[in-house]
């Protein structure tokens, strides 16, 4: 009896989590903030959450890590005492990755040449990255935070300012070394990473390869924050995987929908957050 309580009363915990409702935006009582970011961890880290919940879930956590990004440091680490563990361990690394990411984001006076389209289903692509562990031993997690950060895993289709292109984002010169198909393939693009990562030493030495990938130290850091985020809890990469493009220009920050520019950027209420500008 008492385990057929236990089953009911973790059944019922998860229908009060998928059921409660989360906000569009933070708000802006530390309080309340609190509590929707313990709700959204919830909803993230329960593997019988609908995807809906989980969609909204990740989006809120983008919002508040974009919002909390632009506070000085000392309201940062108020929000983070008053988290439980899970929430606080994914809110820091959030906000130390878009430290990170903001130093290389350019401001932009007009809106990207880009499609945005929707990506492959979640749990496609994370066969994707664990088939390309498989085979050349480069953490998936790794592979999931560069497609993250590079191209919130495949939505930005367009070249980037350096002309590179395809969900993890190759310069031609390198695909041509290390691409097999098609440069804007999920599958084959994962794959042409893991080889060049390879090449430059991972995975023994995952931040020399990060490197090679991206000469920038704060690329590096980001990308492991994202990658060691989702090896403590495998479940991480379904909230991030909800994550939207959004886009500062003038100060204002947009989500470019599914379907831009046939749609219209829509602006979101965290004026000057630290966003990237993906692909890099």
């Amino acid at each position: 009896m008492s385990a057929l309580v236990a089953i009911l009363a973790a059944l019922a915990s998860s229908i009060a989590a998928q059921s409660a409702v989360l906000p569009v935006t933070p708000p802006s009582n530390r309080a309340q903030l609190e509590a929707d970011l313990n709700l959204a961890q919830k909803v993230i880290d329960d593997p019988t959450s609908a995807s809906g919940d989980i969609e909204t879930a990740g989006q809120f956590e983008q919002l508040a890590t974009a919002a909390l990004a632009r506070e000085p440091l000392a309201t940062q680490r108020a929000t983070l005492t008053g988290l439980g563990r899970t929430a606080a361990a994914v809110l820091r690394a959030n906000l130390d990755a878009a430290t990170h990411l903001a130093r290389l984001a350019s401001p932009r006076k007009a809106f990207p040449p880009w499609r945005v389209i929707a990506p492959p289903a979640a749990a496609d692509l994370l066969g994707y990255f664990k088939a390309a562990q498989a085979q050349s031993g480069v953490p998936w997690e790794y592979l999931a935070a560069i497609e993250f950060v590079e191209s919130r895993f495949g939505r930005v289709h367009g070249l980037s300012t350096a002309g590179a292109q395809g969900p993890m984002q190759f310069l031609p010169a390198t695909w041509a070394r290390y691409g097999r198909g098609d440069v804007n393939n999920p599958r084959d693009a994962i794959f042409a990473a893991a080889r060049y990562l390879v090449a430059n030493g991972a995975p023994d030495a995952m931040a020399n390869a990060l490197y090679h990938y991206n000469p920038s130290g704060d690329y590096v850091s980001a990308i492991t924050d994202y990658a060691l985020r989702m090896r403590a809890d495998p479940r991480a990469y379904y909230g991030y995987y909800w994550w939207q493009v959004l886009y500062a220009r003038r100060g204002r920050t947009f989500v470019l929908p599914v379907g831009y520019p046939r749609l219209r950027p829509v602006p979101v209420a965290v004026p000057g957050a630290h966003t990237r500008s993906p692909p890099a």
